[in-house]
């Protein structure tokens, strides 16, 4: 049993290890060479593709690294999967795209728009998953 004394210094020094673990880590975590967000590559097309995600609400439908909805086919790496004319003939189609039986809302995008979403479904494809590189959505029918 310890003394009211020892029980005060082994939670002050648990403390204090437990205290500079958590710093150490938090640097560790903010050096650039662990950077794995890809940020550098960020510019208006990638910024605008960005903006027509978030206007048209993809992400009630589709999925990027796991967060959205499961509705639809994951988007992290689509562009490797599919390919760029693929997803801009899907965003510029004047009819529902309707893929496996899930009808895709139609936005008759124009080139410009269409492939600014496509700049930010690459950028979003660049980004270090740490070996993770097959992000699929736990409802999917099939692993493409």
């Amino acid at each position: 049993m310890l003394s009211k004394s020892q029980a005060r210094a082994f939670f002050l020094g648990g403390t204090l290890v437990t205290f500079l673990i958590f710093i150490g880590l938090t640097i560790y975590s903010f050096m650039p060479r662990n950077d794995q967000t890809n940020y550098t590559k960020i510019d208006k097309q990638v910024v605008r593709g960005k903006e027509l995600w978030e206007t048209n609400n993809c992400m009630g439908c589709h999925s990027i690294m796991g967060e959205g909805g499961y509705y639809a086919p994951e988007l992290t790496k689509v562009v490797e999967r599919r390919g760029e004319g693929y997803i801009k003939a899907a965003l510029m189609s004047p009819v529902p795209w309707a893929p496996n039986g899930r009808k895709m809302v139609v936005y008759k995008m124009n080139e410009k728009d269409a492939d600014a979403v496509v700049a930010y479904l690459k950028w979003i494809g660049k980004i270090d998953l740490n070996g993770f590189e097959r992000v699929v959505s736990p409802l999917a029918k099939e692993n493409n």
